[in-house]
């Protein structure tokens, strides 16, 4: 069995906090309230991030074996992930090469070594290849190597399927935050649960609210508000995406900081993913969410609960359950998907025209930061 370590970079950030050196002090900074309910903005970000950036659609867990897929339309495009029968992912358009069919309906994950369409039953392998057709002599000259499905550029680095919408995706960014990941196993995680929220919010409202640690003993003041200790938050930046660790340094003061077991227990990381995930890692499992923004004041958000193994008994089928329903049904969506709703509608009514932010909001400023610098570059 692998031993896991920390990575040079988690390891820094945690000397910050047992220094007590965390995010750098900004002081107070403001985000114009038009970035949560301009609709020409809006349509800039989807034009600039969503369809041109590598953005992460899974965790590796959504597809634990070979000659498995999965239909996901959330992204505003019909996509099927798909892992073949050698282990690779792929994320491809889940359309039928021959006359533009759906291939793969529903939701529900598919398990079989090929798909074929339900319409003229051309069929395919997880790969993408085309396989076979019907009276293949009706098609005469036709090449079945150039009519595989549509595959869009992707990575699987650290237990996260990252894909593209264009071709020339530079997906150096993921690969070294995969390594993050593996240090924390991410690839061999169970998949526990996963559900879509759809909330009545900007996607940037219910980003910032991982952005910062201000709310937390507030608005989760009956759920983990009590259990949170107010501590130092130590972060950096990969590229546009934030990796943050928090933590108290007198108890760091005695750890052996390569002791990644008692550093994990000492700290909590997490990742904001650019343009719109979130990795949050608890000492016993993992939550990602992906954002998925529909319109100006519309975003989908699945959140994905990934434990150490499948339950072996109802002991820990209980035990993993409650764990999910404190996180997903309250504090994600009762507390934080309901006050990004209620930021929307504050917003929307003009009441103020900028956010003000203080000292322990200032990852939100960053994140804008680096929002309107990809859009400056356009």
């Amino acid at each position: 069995m692998t031993m896991l370590s920390p990575t040079i970079g988690q390891m820094a950030l945690a000397q910050q906090i047992a220094e007590g050196a965390g995010r750098p002090n900004r002081g107070i900074t403001h985000v114009s309230a038009s970035r949560y309910v301009d609709p020409a903005w809006f349509a800039q970000e989807k034009a600039v991030l969503f369809d041109r950036l590598p953005q992460v659609i899974a965790p590796s867990a959504l597809l634990p074996e070979p000659n498995m897929a999965v239909p996901h339309d959330s992204t505003g495009r019909p996509l099927l992930l798909a892992r073949d029968k050698t282990g690779k992912a792929h994320v491809f358009l889940n359309v039928c090469r021959h006359r533009g069919t759906r291939l793969v309906e529903g939701q529900d994950t598919v398990c079989a070594s090929r798909i074929a369409c339900p319409y003229h039953a051309w069929t395919y392998a997880l790969d993408g290849t085309l396989i076979a057709l019907p009276r293949p002599e009706t098609f005469p000259g036709l090449d079945k190597g150039e009519y595989g499905l549509k595959r869009l550029p992707t990575l699987e680095a650290g237990g996260l399927i990252w894909f593209s919408p264009v071709e020339d995706a530079d997906f150096s960014e993921a690969a070294t935050l995969g390594r993050d990941f593996d240090a924390f196993g991410m690839a061999g995680l169970h998949l526990f649960a996963r559900r879509t929220h759809d909330v009545p919010a900007n996607w940037k409202l219910i980003m910032d609210a991982f952005l910062e640690s201000y709310h937390v003993t507030r608005l989760h003041s009956e759920t983990i508000g009590p259990f949170f200790k107010d501590g130092i938050t130590a972060a950096d930046m990969i590229g546009g995406h934030q990796r943050s660790a928090v933590g108290r340094a007198a108890e760091l003061a005695d750890i052996d900081m390569g002791n990644w077991p008692q550093l994990r227990s000492a700290v909590t990381f997490a990742y904001s993913l650019f343009p719109a995930a979130e990795v949050v890692v608890s000492p016993d499992y993992v939550n990602l969410m992906v954002m998925m923004p529909q319109a100006v004041d519309h975003t989908l958000v699945e959140d994905f609960m990934l434990i150490p193994e499948a339950p072996q008994t109802e002991k820990a089928q209980q035990h993993w359950q409650r764990s999910w329903d404190l996180l997903d049904g309250s504090v994600f969506g009762s507390e934080d998907f309901r006050a990004a709703a209620l930021g929307q509608e504050g917003l929307t009514s003009g009441a103020v025209t900028e956010l003000t932010l203080g000292t322990l909001e200032g990852g939100i400023r960053q994140f804008h930061d680096a929002i309107e610098a990809r859009i400056d570059q356009m």
